[in-house]
This record gives C-alpha cells, sequence and structure tokens, in this order.
C-alpha cells in the first residue's frame, strides 16, 4: 500500500492523507476525523497498530491535488546513519571532509548515527533553499528512510523488521563547509528545507528492503546509482543500535545512508546551485523532486 499527506489545490489549509492508486492517477482519502497537519501518514499508521484502519470518503484525481512530506512534522528529529554504503565511505573519507575518521578507517566499525530537527523536514515539489548568505556548499543525498510501527526498547536484530512498518525517500542535504568545520554534523545538516521527504510512504510488505535501487540525479544527470546491498550496516542493526538506549516510538524515522556518488565525491566539488533540479528516486518506492533557489 502507498500512503500520501496532501492537500487539494482548491482548499490547500486542510492536509489529508490517503492511499495512492496502483496506476498513480488518484488519491483515496480516508476519513480520520482527527486534524492530521502534523502527523501526515502516522495518523494511517497509529490507526493500522489499533487495527482499526479508516474508512474512504472520496477519490481525487492527482491533477488536483498537492502532495506533502509523508510526515510533514515529525514528533521528534530524524534519526540518520552516516557512511552506510561501502563505496560512499570511501569517497567521503577521500574527500578531506570527513572529520570522523582517522587515516586507514574507511569503513565504519559501527554506524554513526546524527539527527535532523523535524523543522528541516519539507515535501516533494518544493524550493529547498540555499543560504547563500550562510554556505554556498551546498551537496545532495539520496537514502532510504524507515518508518517505524510498533515501538520499542532494545530491539533485537532478529525481531528489528517486525517494528517497521513503511519506507519512504529523503534527500539528506549538507551544507559541507559547516558538516566540516563543526565536525559533528547536525549543524551542517539541519538548515531549513534540508530534509526532502517523498513522495509518499510504502508499506513494508511491498519493499525488499535488502534489494532497493537508489539513484539521484541533478539536472538529468544520473549521480547516484547504487543499492541497499551495499549498505554497510543492515536495517535490523541500525533499529537495534538506536533502540538499545533508545524509546523508538510509532512514526519515528530513520534515514540509512546515502550510496557514492555526491558531490563532494568529484574533483572539484559539485554543488548545488540557483535552480538545479534534483531527484531522488528509490526502486519500488517512487520519486522525489526538488529545486534548489538561492536566497
Amino acid at each position: 500500500m502507498r500512503y500520501a499527506a496532501f492537500v487539494l489545490t482548491k482548499e490547500p489549509t486542510k492536509t489529508r492523507v490517503g492511499i495512492v492508486s496502483a496506476d498513480g492517477k488518484t488519491v483515496q482519502e480516508l476519513d480520520l476525523g482527527v486534524d492530521v497537519s502534523e502527523d501526515g501518514i502516522v495518523a494511517i499508521l497509529k490507526s493500522d497498530l489499533a487495527g482499526k484502519l479508516p474508512k474512504p470518503i472520496s477519490t481525487h484525481a492527482f491533477s488536483d491535488v498537492r502532495l506533502l512530506a509523508p510526515v510533514p512534522r515529525p514528533r521528534r528529529n530524524i534519526f540518520c546513519v552516516g557512511k552506510n554504503y561501502h563505496e560512499h565511505a570511501k569517497e567521503f573519507s577521500n574527500s578531506g571532509f570527513d572529520g570522523s575518521a582517522k587515516p586507514g578507517e574507511d569503513i565504519p566499525s559501527h554506524a554513526i548515527f546524527f539527527t535532523k530537527p523535524p523543522e528541516s523536514v519539507t515535501g516533494p515539489n518544493t524550493n529547498v533553499i540555499i543560504p547563500t548568505a550562510v554556505s554556498t556548499c551546498i551537496d545532495y543525498e539520496a537514502e532510504l528512510t524507515i518508518v517505524i510501527g510498533k515501538g520499542g526498547k532494545g530491539i533485537t536484530e532478529a525481531d528489528a523488521m517486525k517494528h517497521v512498518w513503511g519506507y519512504t525517500a529523503i534527500n539528506d542535504v549538507t551544507a559541507r563547509d559547516w558538516q566540516q568545520r563543526h565536525k559533528q554534523w547536525f549543524l551542517g545538516k539541519s538548515f531549513d528545507t534540508f530534509c526532502p521527504m517523498g513522495p509518499w510512504v510504502v508499506t513494508a510488505d511491498e519493499v525488499d528492503a535488502e534489494n532497493i535501487p537508489v539513484k539521484c540525479w541533478v539536472n538529468g544527470e544520473l549521480r547516484q546509482n547504487s543499492n541497499t546491498k551495499d549498505l554497510i550496516f543492515d536495517i535490523p542493526n541500525m533499529i537495534a543500535t538506536v533502540s538499545a538506549g533508545i524509546t523508538l516510538y510509532p512514526g519515528d524515522l530513520i534515514a540509512t545512508g546515502t550510496p557514492v556518488g555526491v558531490g563532494i565525491g568529484f574533483k572539484p566539488p559539485k554543488y548545488l546551485v540557483n535552480g538545479d533540479v534534483v531527484v531522488v528516486e528509490m526502486g519500488g518506492i517512487g520519486k522525489l523532486e526538488n529545486t534548489f533557489i538561492a536566497e
């Protein structure tokens, strides 16, 4: 099932959620009876966990809707894993921007976590702001993102996949100079609009998470072209690592890392500039497109 958060173009102040049709031409709105302006699809997730999926109330043509981030405002920061693809870990270590590893330690021995705040989230087909007064070293990172269903603490790797409700995509936009300067990555990855998310959530039963093509285009040029087969730390490991000391809740998000092909991997780096269009695609999930605008 594909669940989306959206507004009607004729009524843009009300956030709705629904099921995207198999052909992608319509979305079936579900009657949740609550304000979902912040929760988005998490409202469906909670109903699903309670065994009370809401009933459909109307069907809208896609031409009449505007998609939002599936979770317009997460309840807390998004958990993110850095350097989690073998080839990207080498790429990043050789870029001169990696302050997290000593020479010869390209591949991390344990998953590296950081977070992005709720305020960084934006949806499909929105503008991502390049804050030129602050940074012009802006980079893209296509990432498969886990949507946690049943929460818990101390989740074992053996049980971890039982806690995955679905998957979406994010672009982990990064100000590389801030990432390098401040060592810990939070600031450089957390500017407003630096977390495009979408286009919707696909439930876990429809996705083989161990074999998802991950791609990213910049202005039609294919920059990233990999597969989750190249992950260093798999999804069960990530969930077990986070939940060892932190309770996970329904709707929590874990971005799983980006593959080789980011802008700083080029010589010289290929940073994003005004008007650039970035498309992130997760095989079996969908495409997330955003335009980068200098301000």
